[in-house]
């Protein structure tokens, strides 16, 4: 079977900015379009109640992807939309579902009590174990949001995409990641700016005569890995305009800063099999929960 772009639904504001998104990028890569919706095992006793007319919870849940696939269709023409009614555990139903496709787009709702958008338990529980991309897309993102404004200044989905965003760690670039991320900024025939970002040398704490020269030896062979981690990518993808944004301090708030006019962020997540579960790492879980662009988590080995 073809791979699809495809997106977890349950009928809410979030999932329903997700598939909205997840529609356009099956139209940017030329596939169908597969809508998922879970529904939960009923308690035994309200299983065996007696329903009454046709507005049973069965009826309710095939509803959903049903009336959203109908919509699709009219608002992006041209797009196969395909829809699966699942029933069993969420967060399993959902990893299931990602395994034969190319992506799994999920809704993060609105911002927190603390500035940044909240990612459901689901969400965060699927990001950490499916081994293909997740995007998640916070609530009320439209299209326009992805793209620069028109000469007057008003938002519009007709004008260039804003960059992709990529965080990468020079010390293990992944093939994976990167072509993802090439891929994606190619499609959108926007700029690829590559956030990378070394630490604070302990000496420059203390301020000692030479400490300067040290910085700046850092600085430069940190700059000549980013630019040899890109080098087979560009000769990959020719048509790429790529930024280095080279930066010195914290990943996370590097990446949430570059991320602020952008159409995706991409961050990586590194598979692990350990006892302790699996972990999506501190620069992700910063993106996830403060950047309001449509956020791509790429597993890697």
């Amino acid at each position: 079977m073809p791979r699809t772009v495809t997106v977890g639904l349950d009928g809410s504001p979030e999932s329903r900015a997700a598939a909205e998104w997840a529609a356009r990028e099956a139209l940017l890569r030329g596939l169908p379009l597969k809508i998922v919706h879970v529904a939960e095992p009923a308690p035994v006793l309200v299983a065996q109640a007696p329903q009454v007319g046709p507005e049973t919870s069965q009826h309710w849940a095939g509803s959903v992807p049903r009336e959203a696939a109908e919509g699709l269709r009219l608002r992006h023409p041209g797009l196969e939309v395909l829809t699966e009614q699942l029933t069993g555990p969420v967060t399993e139903s959902l990893c299931d579902a990602a395994d034969s496709a190319e992506l799994l787009a999920l809704g993060s709702r609105g911002f927190g009590g603390i500035g940044g958008f909240v990612v459901g338990s689901v969400s965060l529980a699927v990001v950490a174990r499916v081994e293909r991309p997740v995007v998640l897309v916070r609530a009320g993102e439209q299209a326009a949001d992805e793209h620069r404004m028109d000469p007057a200044g008003v938002p519009s989905a007709a004008t260039p995409y804003l960059p992709v965003v990529l965080a990468l760690d020079v010390d293990h670039p992944d093939d994976t990641l990167l072509e993802f991320a090439f891929d994606a900024a190619v499609r959108r025939e926007t700029p690829l700016r590559v956030v990378s970002v070394w630490p604070e040398t302990a000496v420059s704490y203390y301020r000692f005569p030479g400490d300067l020269g040290l910085q700046d030896e850092v600085e430069r062979n940190h700059r000549t890995a980013l630019a040899e981690a890109l080098r087979p990518w560009r000769q990959k993808f020719p048509g790429a305009d790529v930024i280095e944004a080279n930066r010195c301090g914290s990943a996370a708030q590097a990446v949430v800063d570059a991320s602020r006019e952008a159409s995706l962020a991409i961050v990586g997540r590194r598979i692990r099999t350990g006892s302790l579960g699996a972990h999506i790492g501190h620069v992700t879980h910063a993106a996830l929960h403060h950047i309001g662009a449509p956020v791509a988590v790429v597993a890697h080995g």
